[in-house]
């Protein structure tokens, strides 16, 4: 069976922190429908950003996740094991530290993949945290800064050295962000030289896909991202190693009930939140789904126009009433 520390997970198929997607209901949607570990959004290590509104939401976990797993993303080794410790004492029971984030407003902070320019600060970072808690650390990472600074494979042995209990790997340097094709070559060589779990990340998007990427780098699971927006289920569906064609009834049903989720966790902001995950609901009906009545991509551009909560729930059941 495949372990974080003490941690038993039930497949090998993750889902990736992304900040603004894989909140508490989000996460839930992709527990229930299979995924056998998920990950709470990114949050900053910064102290004094605690107690905001957004950071106290990024603290809500719920008994679907199992374990309570707290990304952290941060440039300072004191900054980041002060907050690591802070989680931990609020029940976190796995600290992911964040060294693969490609956004700018997260380099510019010299946090996020801006990090592997220095691989000793990363050290530092690691060695700090793991001496400020009592749970397993992990590390997501890019596989290097650019096409000439691949330098993950050593990091990852680095780490591995230091105690770091897991790798996630997306397979593009900071340099690429998301263009592009993600390349796996290097996570294999760090799959190669490492012997904690290692799980590939970058362009997984189907259970073919997945079953290529793991053949190809050797490595313990996958890490999906972008490819579960507006689908949930797809972490099921690759745990389970088929694609079932799912329709526009069943697409709707688990739009409508995810975003009266929202509503429910965020209140009044959770209008705004739902409009975005509606439309990926919509961008992959129209990919996936035969299109019956019009473009399912003017459900996604109608329902963004809507202002409250109860028009958002009547819009998206009457379609789900015309679909049926």
């Amino acid at each position: 069976m495949l372990s974080i520390g003490p941690h038993e997970l039930r497949n090998n198929v993750l889902l990736a922190p992304m900040a603004g997607v894989t909140d508490a209901p989000f996460r839930e949607l992709a527990w229930r429908f299979g995924a056998g570990y998920v990950v709470g959004e990114m949050v900053s290590a910064r102290s004094d950003l605690w107690d905001s509104p957004k950071s106290r939401l990024r603290r809500c976990f719920g008994p679907t996740d199992a374990p309570h797993v707290v990304q952290i993303a941060g440039g300072d080794p004191l900054d980041v094991a002060d907050g690591a410790r802070r989680h931990w004492l609020a029940g976190a029971q796995v600290v992911d530290l964040n060294f693969g984030c490609p956004a700018k407003k997260v380099c510019r902070k010299a946090a996020g993949s801006q990090l592997l320019r220095d691989p000793d600060l990363v050290i530092e970072i690691v060695r700090a945290t793991l001496a400020a808690v009592e749970v397993p650390v992990t590390v997501k990472m890019r596989t290097g800064w650019s096409r000439d600074l691949r330098n993950a494979p050593d990091l990852a042995c680095r780490l591995e050295d230091e105690g770091v209990a897991a790798l996630a790997v997306h397979g593009r340097t900071r340099e690429c962000r998301f263009m592009g094709s993600a390349e796996h070559d290097t996570v294999a060589r760090i799959k190669a030289r490492v012997h904690i779990p290692v799980f590939a990340n970058g362009d997984i998007d189907s259970p073919k896909v997945a079953r290529r990427v793991l053949a190809q780098t050797g490595c313990d699971g996958v890490m999906i991202g972008r490819g579960a927006l507006g689908q949930p289920w797809l972490l099921g569906d690759i745990a389970g190693a088929s694609f079932r064609r799912r329709g526009p009834v069943e697409r709707l049903s688990v739009a409508l009930e995810h975003v009266q989720a929202l509503h429910a966790f965020y209140g009044e902001t959770g209008v705004r939140i739902a409009r975005k995950h509606v439309g990926w609901y919509a961008q992959r009906m129209q990919e996936q789904c035969v299109v019956h009545d019009g473009d399912w991509t003017e459900l996604g551009k109608q329902f963004n126009r809507l202002e409250e909560a109860a028009a958002q729930l009547d819009y998206l059941g009457a379609h789900l009433s015309q679909a049926a």
